[in-house]
């Protein structure tokens, strides 16, 4: 089967950021449904959106069990399914490694990989039945690298781009694509609180602490969540239907130079 004429993209973590950079940047081109968990902030984005797309809401949390049980139940009535699957949300905090509990461990790797597990796992088998779809994971170049301070983020984010390359090798016959997608430091709320952290634990100011993560990029300056989302909605076009099982850094060159 050839790609729907306007598929059904499911986004998680649409509320604010790449995630809703990411729904307008699929809005003229696909159906949306979008979730996370401030039910407000998902209707704003679906008012923003109306005059370009249908957009479906689902309020949930993909931390917890009820949460993604919700979604999963709520996606269940939907006809066309759910073809594209952006599997964004996430949460991204920083402790040494011996103030790195468990609780914080089991939070992280829940909604960074679990989530996209339990997600592609539900979602994928329509995907291949009908013969073409696309999953896209955000991770990071956490994943690729690794960032002090983050072992619980950098492993998820590994773990996520493992997932990616499995089901890439497991689906593509079936003409689904699995990508990740790997932002350095996006001009998000996340690295506005990394911001905030870093002033308050090394006494720099807040200019000072963002131009530390900037200068981690060759650019010289953080990611915008226009241009990751630009990147997505070009893995969810067929003219991506040969890109498959790739790690994709947007990072200004960080990882590579």
């Amino acid at each position: 089967m050839s790609k729907p004429e306007r598929p059904l993209a499911l986004v998680t973590g649409a509320s604010r950021g790449i995630g809703s950079a990411i729904a307008a940047h699929l809005a003229p081109s696909h159906d949306l449904v979008l979730t996370a968990r401030n039910a407000e902030a998902l209707t704003e984005i679906a008012e923003w959106l109306s005059d370009t797309t249908q957009v479906t809401t689902i309020a949930a949390d993909l931390s917890t069990m009820t949460g993604r049980a919700t979604l999963l139940a709520g996606l269940e009535w939907l006809d066309p399914p759910v073809q594209v699957l952006v599997n964004n949300a996430g949460i991204a905090g920083s402790a040494p490694l011996h103030r790195t509990d468990d609780a914080i461990w089991n939070q992280t790797l829940t909604l960074n990989l679990t989530a996209p597990f339990e997600l592609s796992r539900s979602l994928a088998p329509v995907m291949a039945k009908r013969g073409w779809g696309r999953i896209i994971n955000i991770a990071s170049t956490a994943g690729l690298k690794g960032y002090g301070f983050t072992s619980a983020y950098s492993a998820s984010k590994a773990g996520l781009i493992g997932l990616t390359r499995a089901l890439a090798a497991e689906l593509s016959s079936h003409g689904v694509t699995v990508n990740a997608v790997c932002p350095g430091f996006t001009d998000t709320d996340i690295v506005a609180d990394a911001v905030r952290t870093i002033a308050e634990k090394t006494e720099r100011d807040a200019d000072q602490a963002r131009e530390s993560l900037e200068n981690f990029s060759p650019l010289g300056r953080l990611v915008t969540p226009e241009e990751v989302a630009a990147l997505v909605a070009y893995l969810a076009s067929e003219g991506a239907a040969a890109i498959n099982g790739q790690a994709l850094a947007i990072d200004g060159g960080e990882t590579t130079l």
